[in-house]
């Protein structure tokens, strides 16, 4: 299962509900890199230098970047929902088979 790293913006409850299912889950705040700033394109090098998937909330520049450049460890983008635990069991599913998540753009929708 690769490893995750979430933005500063990504909800911490969806992140604690995906580490109650097993994954490894990094976030900015636990690597010091909160709250300097950073361009999104800086926050996905250092993901793509930790070997893991960007994960956000940020959809459309994310998407952009991935458009631009697919050489990165992949890109998680979700909706809001404020169902966290429905949002990390939707994360979860989307993930649960794969080995490897490089240059893939996943995308996760909040039901309708």
């Amino acid at each position: 299962m690769p490893g995750l790293y979430a933005d500063e913006n990504f909800p911490l409850r969806v992140i604690e509900e995906l580490r109650r299912l097993g994954f490894d889950v990094l976030t900015m705040y636990e690597d010091d890199e909160a709250n300097q700033s950073l361009t999104d394109e800086e926050g996905l090098t250092i993901a793509l230098d930790k070997n893991r998937a960007l994960l956000t909330i940020n959809r459309r520049h994310f998407i952009q970047l991935h458009r631009r450049d697919p050489n990165h460890s992949g890109i998680i983008v979700c909706t809001f929902d404020p169902n966290f635990v429905g949002q990390a069991q939707r994360i979860a599913n989307a993930l649960r088979d794969r080995t490897t998540l490089d240059k893939q753009l996943i995308k996760i929708y909040r039901p309708a």
